[in-house]
């Protein structure tokens, strides 16, 4: 099970880097463009545009080795428990980093919502780590789940 959580936080920061990435990339791209559409070269010169942004594409890399490292946790963690951490955790780092690198910020009441989610969070994965702990994991393929 350990290797199953070492996954999903893997995962995770693959997320988050993913799209912070693919953002600091567009950022790039919007100021090479100079205001126009990232198809004003028609999809040919949109694809050179998007192969010159490294960082765009290491990103499009990280959403890939996400869903791997994701769908490895799957197997062994509850989708109930593993989708709101990766998502909600993803969302944390995303807040600070782009606050820290890109000027965006957050109202002290938006923070207090990231916080509360990540409390609620917090208790639903400590609640399920308990359960499975008595043996309530997530049914073997051809059994049924209890009702």
């Amino acid at each position: 099970m350990a290797k199953h959580v070492i996954a999903l936080v893997i995962a995770l920061l693959l997320n988050a880097s993913a799209n912070l990435m693919i953002t600091f990339g567009m950022h790039a791209i919007n100021v090479e463009l100079a205001g126009a559409g990232l198809l004003s070269q028609g999809p040919m010169g949109a694809l050179k545009l998007v192969l010159r942004h490294w960082v765009l594409l290491l990103g499009l890399g990280c959403f890939a080795a996400n869903v791997v490292f994701y769908a490895f946790a799957l197997q062994k963690l509850q989708i109930s428990v593993a989708y709101p951490i990766m998502v909600t955790v993803g969302f944390a780092i995303i807040a600070v980093v782009a606050g820290w690198r890109l000027g965006e910020s957050l109202s002290m009441i938006q923070w207090v919502g990231v916080g509360a989610i990540l409390l609620g969070v917090t208790l639903v994965a400590s609640d399920a780590g308990r359960q499975m702990g008595d043996g309530n994991a997530a049914p073997e393929a051809g059994k049924e789940a209890p009702g």
